[in-house]
């Protein structure tokens, strides 16, 4: 169980402010995840990413998020567990991609980078929702499990 969250802000922020915003998302889901914190800013966008994680998979450092994609063009904040990621691993190492870590984030992060958001999460078999920001399309994609298994809540606020 781990806690994802975010802002993403309609006027610019100062980047400071958006630190703070990431602070305070990790410790209002602290309950979620208690090995490990982190939160990433678009400091243009006016976008924040936060994650409490449980490591239960990858229980290194390499299983840190929010995550960046080996190219950069993803950031992600992942909740939930991909069954087949040993599968989309291997696959991934057969085209050369070679993972740094055995978190199933990295695996559907880098699978996502290789063959786009949704012929990637086509092939996803498990629980999960994720927040993933494209940053060359300046882009965020709010995903979850074809059942709703994982929660996944937004609103707006003007």
């Amino acid at each position: 169980m781990c806690g994802i969250g975010g802002v993403f802000a309609r006027r610019p922020e100062n980047p400071g402010t958006l630190r703070q915003r990431g602070r305070s998302i990790c410790e209002a889901l602290s309950h979620r995840g208690p090995d490990d914190h982190g939160s990433w800013i678009d400091e243009n966008s006016g976008l924040v990413l936060a994650h409490t994680r449980l490591s239960i998979i990858d229980l290194s450092q390499h299983g840190h998020q929010p995550m960046i994609s080996r190219d950069g063009r993803y950031v992600i904040s992942f909740n939930g567990e991909i069954y087949n990621h040993h599968d989309l691993a291997r696959g991934l190492n057969r085209e050369g991609v070679q993972l740094s870590g055995h978190s199933d984030t990295e695996s559907a992060l880098e699978l996502i980078a290789a063959v786009g958001l949704e012929p990637a999460v086509r092939r996803f078999d498990g629980m999960f929702a994720f927040a993933l920001w494209d940053r060359r399309e300046r882009c965020l994609h709010l995903v979850r499990d074809r059942l709703g298994i994982k929660p996944l809540y937004y609103g707006n606020f003007s």
